[in-house]
């Protein structure tokens, strides 16, 4: 009778474990300073107690890390990270997701390449740029005619081979001016956008997901535009018109089945005020830690 109440405590205690957590930062950050992502681990397992939380590292070191988001090619990358998390013991029963600015996209590509070695079952999105970028951090401080010259100049080198390959801000610098060359030249954002082809796997793996949560910022002054944190990004031919993802091609032909996740309820949209990355711990419990990293 004992050792049946002592394996009964035993199974409520594993059951009982909180799910852990995968983290991916973004570009000028850090995996574990205190300063940086380190501090936000620190956080979270102050908040879930007995939570497992990795803080993904790009490399050997901390300075590697750091320069690796500005030159390791982002397929790289996520082969680097496919790999270190199907390795780990404690993630084999699934696992937590959330990426921050550009380890959003990067996250994302996880989730659909690896989703058969992996479980994952809840992605949250913190100002991820999923159909790109085009435009410079702050520009509403200098002339219209000073963005669109400099945008002119990042975008002719953007889609050069060299450039895709060993930076990588340009493997998601999106030209809406000039929709064929983006598709044809970008080696990573406009593939796991299902725009050069349709990967089934890639759909069937997103769809895995319990929740994709796409926070977006509302006042975000280092994303142009603000709006591809929740798909959005400018009707193609011309840089004034917003698109949202639902009046998208991306959303009609459902290439990646957000539709379809749209339709079930899987895809939340969240906003909340402030610039970018900037959100209260009370907005975070509130609205990402209640109802998805301990529900």
């Amino acid at each position: 009778m004992r050792l049946w109440f002592i394996s009964i405590l035993f199974i409520k205690t594993i059951c009982a474990s909180p799910i852990p957590i995968v983290l991916w930062h973004g570009m000028g950050d850090t995996c574990c300073m205190s300063f940086s992502l380190g501090s936000f681990k620190i956080f979270l397992e102050n908040q879930i107690p007995g939570v497992y939380v990795i803080s993904l590292r790009i490399g050997n070191s901390t300075v590697e890390d750091f320069e690796n988001g500005y030159f390791m090619n982002p397929n790289r990358q996520v082969d680097y990270v496919c790999k270190q998390l199907a390795s780990d013991p404690k993630l084999s029963s699934g696992f937590n997701a959330i990426g921050f600015s550009q380890g959003c996209q990067f996250l994302r590509a996880v989730v659909q390449r690896c989703g058969d070695r992996l479980t994952i079952k809840n992605y949250i999105s913190l100002g991820g740029q999923h159909q790109g970028v085009y435009g410079l951090p702050h520009c509403g401080a200098l002339q219209h005619e000073t963005c669109d010259y400099i945008r002119k100049l990042l975008n002719y080198a953007a889609y050069n081979s060299w450039v895709q390959s060993s930076l990588v801000q340009a493997t998601y610098w999106h030209d809406p001016l000039n929709e064929d060359n983006y598709k044809q030249s970008s080696i990573f954002l406009a593939e796991i956008n299902n725009e050069k082809s349709v990967n089934k796997t890639y759909i069937q793996n997103l769809n895995k997901l319990d929740n994709f949560v796409l926070v977006k910022f509302d006042n975000d002054t280092i994303v142009q535009p603000r709006e591809t944190e929740w798909f959005g990004f400018y009707a193609p031919g011309q840089d004034k018109k917003m698109m949202t993802l639902q009046q998208s091609m991306l959303y009609k032909e459902d290439r990646l089945g957000l539709k379809k996740m749209d339709k079930a309820g899987k895809l939340k949209f969240l906003s909340t005020p402030g610039d970018h990355l900037h959100f209260s711990e009370e907005w975070f419990i509130k609205n990402i830690i209640k109802p998805y990293l301990t529900s």
